[in-house]
This record gives structure tokens, C-alpha cells and sequence, in this order.
């Protein structure tokens, strides 16, 4: 029985696709099934499995890239709380913005050279 796609509307025909997709997929893992089988049958009687014959290896996850950015090392202390420290790039965080509201100075904070900020 052919369906006259030309008597159907949008409706039917979006379902009627629907429908083909999923016989489509059903279809295709039925005979990825039976390749298999028959292929497991050819090897089994040369002696072997699939395994043995595979020269695929389980797939690898790929390595994570590294971040491509440079570490920076921190220009700034919070005097209060040493172990706060700032790059001086990006947003200014919330205890420089309140030093220099009281009246400090980036001068006043920054990491001498030969002083070495506490490890985080």
C-alpha cells in the first residue's frame, strides 16, 4: 500500500517521517545484528573470535587540553589576610576595592620583588 503524500497534510507527513526514521533505525540495528552474527559464525569456525581478529582498540578519551593561558604570578597582598592575593588583572577583588575606598594605595599592597607571596 503506497501513501499518496500529496492528499496529506504537514501533520501526517511529519509523523509519517517520524514513523520511516524509527523502521529505518530498527532496521539497521537488525542488520548490524545478523553481520555480526555471521561474523562471529565465520571466525568460530577458522578457530578464532571477533576479539582476536580486531585490530581496533577501545577508543581513548582524549587528553584535556591545557588551559593555553600563562599562570601570572600575584602583584598584591591583602595586608589583613596575606593569603588573598591579586594579579592585578581582571576585576579588582572586593578587599582591594575596600583598601583603596579607606584611602590605601596598589602601592600599598603590592608584593615587593624579594617577598614571596604565601603559597595558595
Amino acid at each position: 500500500m503506497k501513501p499518496n503524500l500529496k492528499k496529506m497534510n504537514r501533520k501526517e507527513l511529519e509523523k509519517l517521517k517520524v514513523d520511516i526514521d524509527k523502521a529505518l533505525s530498527r532496521v539497521e540495528e537488525e542488520e548490524k545484528k545478523a553481520a555480526r552474527l555471521a561474523a562471529e559464525k565465520a571466525a568460530k569456525a577458522m578457530g578464532y573470535s571477533l576479539e582476536d581478529l580486531s585490530d581496533v582498540k577501545p577508543a581513548k578519551r582524549a587528553p584535556k587540553k591545557k588551559d593555553a593561558r600563562t599562570k601570572v604570578a600575584p602583584k598584591f597582598a591583602n595586608p589583613n589576610a596575606p593569603e588573598q592575593t591579586w594579579t592585578g588583572r581582571g576585576r579588582k577583588p572586593k578587599w582591594v576595592e575596600a583598601h583603596l575606598e579607606a584611602g590605601g594605595t596598589l602601592e600599598d599592597i603590592e608584593i615587593k620583588k624579594n617577598e614571596q607571596p604565601p603559597a595558595s
